[in-house]
């Protein structure tokens, strides 16, 4: 599946939560990430975040999308990290 990740987290947390999505998923904004995922890797990144985030202060939304063939991204100015190609 494809799934979009955003998040608020407070700035001690930040680089923690940034350095373990980036492990599974592919950093677009500064505070966003996307990518194809299974949904055991989701789980894992669930689990590992909810062990990170204070659930009290922070958030995190994921958009999963079941078919990426629906989407249309479009970038207005500089993309920070452009990725080719969406599978």
């Amino acid at each position: 599946m494809f799934v979009i990740i955003v998040y608020d987290v407070s700035v001690e947390r930040l680089n923690e939560v940034r350095k373990l999505l980036k492990q599974y998923l592919n950093w677009v904004q500064n505070s966003a990430f996307e990518g194809e995922i299974s949904e055991g890797r989701l789980e894992e990144v669930k689990i590992k975040l909810s062990e990170i985030i204070d659930k009290d202060k922070d958030s995190i939304l994921v958009y999963k999308i079941s078919n990426p063939k629906w989407i249309k991204k479009t970038s207005w100015g500089l993309e920070k990290n452009p990725i080719n190609e969406i599978i």
